[in-house]
């Protein structure tokens, strides 16, 4: 019987470093200096360089041809191409999942959606922003469409290279939830089509939000 392998060293590595430029110790447009990070973590060039290719296929870092490895900067292009489809992605999941949710699943929803409202009531953007993202992946499983998921997936490995967070803009926070509570009541009536909708203006409502914090960090600087 042929054993089975533990998980490779390079995926561990990936796995680190992508925590690591999530949590911004990495930044956008950081030079990876791959001698360095082998050294940190005891281990020889070659799987570091594996964990690399794998970043590089995900969006999060930049293979440049004689200039080494760079973490990927997002743009404001970036993020206005993004949005609209990840608002089409998700708007689509919203509609698949209203179709297939049963009433065990919508429960399961709800009390996602009372941990946002109970964050929402006490400030806790951190929390807020967890259950949110339970909320969101939660109904991209309903929608059982394990290509979408991918994609999405991806697309939102590459939006958290943003050093922008749309619910630290004041009133923000209150008019996702408002529209978290809507996408709710939509589940819960059963209506598909006006899921699909609410999700992709949820969408792009983010968008929205993250311009005006980048127009106001602008006129700061």
């Amino acid at each position: 019987m042929t054993r089975i392998a533990p998980t490779a060293l390079y995926q561990e590595v990936a796995e680190r470093l992508r925590q690591r430029i999530f949590a911004h110790e990495l930044t956008p447009g950081t030079w990876i200096d791959e001698q360095k990070l082998a050294e940190q973590y005891g281990i020889s060039r070659t799987p570091l360089r594996e964990a690399l290719k794998v970043l590089a296929s995900e969006g999060l870092v930049e293979l440049k041809p004689r200039r080494g490895c760079y973490v990927t900067e997002i743009s404001r292009q970036d993020l206005d191409d993004i949005f609209p489809l990840m608002a089409l992605l998700e708007g689509r999941c919203a509609a698949d999942a209203v179709r297939a949710a049963k009433a065990a699943d919508i429960k399961g929803l709800r009390e996602i959606h009372e941990r946002l409202e109970a964050a929402a009531r006490e400030g806790r953007i951190d929390a807020f922003f967890e259950a949110n993202q339970e909320f969101h992946r939660r109904i991209q499983e309903l929608a059982s469409n394990r290509w979408l998921l991918s994609v999405i997936q991806d697309l939102r490995k590459v939006l958290k290279l943003s050093r922008l967070h749309s619910l630290s803009l004041e009133g923000r926070l209150q008019q996702s939830l408002e529209e978290h509570r809507a996408i709710m009541a939509a589940f819960e009536a059963g209506e598909g089509a006006r899921a699909e909708k609410l999700m992709h203006d949820h969408l792009l409502s983010g968008r929205e939000a993250l311009a005006k914090m980048d127009s106001k960090a602008a006129k700061a600087a």
